[in-house]
């Protein structure tokens, strides 16, 4: 579920519509929070103003005293202020280091920082996390606040330290509370590949590969896209006490490739145990076929002809080569038996997922193995990680989809693979109201795009 500020949403987005349309430079925030709650959808939007610099403006100004004459110092006694700053941690960071980086000065705080445990465990060493500092007008410590979200479910945890009084001493505590999801509007163009143009747009590497996972069975994105292809999406951004923490989920798509338009949304059925994505016209895009058996990557070696790295000729090289870091996780393409797991010639470690009687596909070269000979599997779980095994040059996995013992093309075979059921006709009207919301949010995005374009 998403938190936020809720409204009406048709009544709101029309508002959006009309915004983006008329004033398409003018977009600072389009959509500030998204509502998902068993299958309905209500849009909210941040206030969508004039540039600040078409606002009237009024000076005022007052006499005050200057505080760097000593008579009217002695008589302001002016009181302490805060003063606030936020910086990413460092996996070099020392309690000295980092806190001189968030402009503290007080050695009495690096001490505690050094002797407590869990700022040593959760703060110390750790690269990336969020730390607020909260100081007097003298730079010492008054509170110092770490957020991480531990998992991937919907809370977060965050490290408090503070002073106690104004003795130098300081206490420490771990509080967990809950995520707040706000919806994000996103678009771009494509120049050369998706990750540049994702990278151009400001949009998380999570949420790139989700764009690529979601209409993987549909365009070939190592070989098909177009120069001037183009895409908008709504996704989730979650958040801890305001801050940014982690991307969440797509919320919906529209992609234009090749002169074809691909739209998703996600839809979770009353009743059902999880959700997925279908077009804005109810058809399911989960096909029965994954289109790769690890998260969108560079393809090193395709399915084709080429000259073998060991064996020094050529010869058919009769599956793709996705190239991957050892230890990124393998997953199977879709539901089957495992027909075989261990050690075998040049493949080194391999599983063979049986689909049905004429469907297997082979991934090799792994550096473990996590499923056993007989084992049900499901679509997209893991079965290994990648290696280099056998006869490998680097870490990469080789991937093979055989019908009836011939290799095929498995981008190919995932296209033309039977797509689930779609949308039920009880879950229709609920759906028909967030395909409706969904459609002028991609809409406001493409507004967006464009006006960043221009």
């Amino acid at each position: 579920m998403i938190h936020g500020l809720a409204s009406t949403g048709k009544a709101l987005l029309t508002q959006l519509s009309r915004t983006t349309q008329n004033h398409p430079r003018r977009i600072t925030t389009a959509v500030a929070a998204l509502l998902l709650t068993g299958g309905g959808a209500a849009f909210a939007v941040a206030a969508l103003g004039p540039d600040a610099a078409d606002l009237p403006v009024r000076q005022i100004s007052y006499p005050v005293d200057s505080l760097a004459e000593g008579t009217a110092l002695d008589a302001l006694q002016a009181p302490g202020f805060s003063l606030y700053r936020s910086e990413l941690t460092r996996s070099s960071d020392t309690a000295e280091s980092l806190l001189q980086r968030l402009g503290v000065a007080d050695p009495g705080a690096a001490a505690f920082l050094r002797s407590n445990d869990a700022a040593r465990q959760h703060l110390l060493g750790r690269t990336g996390r969020l730390v607020s500092v909260e100081t007097t007008d003298d730079h010492r410590l008054r509170k110092l606040t770490v957020r991480w979200a531990p998992d991937d479910s919907n809370t977060f945890q965050r490290l408090v330290v503070e002073r106690q009084g104004e003795a130098e001493r300081f206490s420490a505590r771990i509080e967990s509370a809950p995520l707040v999801a706000q919806a994000r509007l996103a678009g771009g163009i494509i120049q050369s590949s998706l990750f540049a143009a994702t990278d151009a747009a400001g949009i998380p590497d999570a949420v790139a590969i989700q764009l690529a996972e979601i209409f993987g069975a549909n365009i070939d994105f190592r070989r098909a896209l177009r120069r001037g292809d183009r895409f908008s999406l709504v996704y989730e951004v979650l958040e801890a006490d305001g801050e940014p923490l982690r991307s969440g989920r797509v919320l919906s798509a529209e992609f234009h490739n090749n002169g074809k338009t691909h739209q998703a949304v996600w839809f979770q059925e009353p009743g059902a145990g999880k959700g997925a994505y279908y077009t804005l016209d109810g058809q399911s895009l989960r096909k029965a076929y994954l289109a790769a058996p690890v998260a969108f990557s560079r393809v090193s070696s395709g399915f084709a002809m080429r000259f073998h790295p060991i064996l020094q000729q050529w010869r058919a090289h009769l599956g793709t080569d996705f190239a991957a870091p050892t230890g990124t996780p393998v997953r199977t393409v879709g539901n089957g038996v495992v027909a075989f797991a261990g050690v075998q010639n040049g493949y080194g470690n391999v599983v063979f997922v049986q689909h049905d009687k004429a469907h297997v596909t082979v991934y090799a070269h792994l550096s473990r193995i996590d499923v056993r000979k007989g084992q049900s599997v499901e679509q997209g779980q893991t079965i290994g990680a990648v290696g280099a095994t056998g006869w490998a040059t680097g870490p990469h996995l080789h991937f093979e989809f055989r019908v009836d013992g011939k290799q095929q093309d498995p981008q190919i075979m995932a296209q033309a693979s039977a797509a689930a059921a779609p949308v039920s006709a009880a879950a229709r009207p609920a759906f028909e109201r967030l395909a409706r919301s969904m459609r002028m949010g991609l809409d406001a995005a493409a507004q967006v795009q464009q006006a960043s374009a221009e």
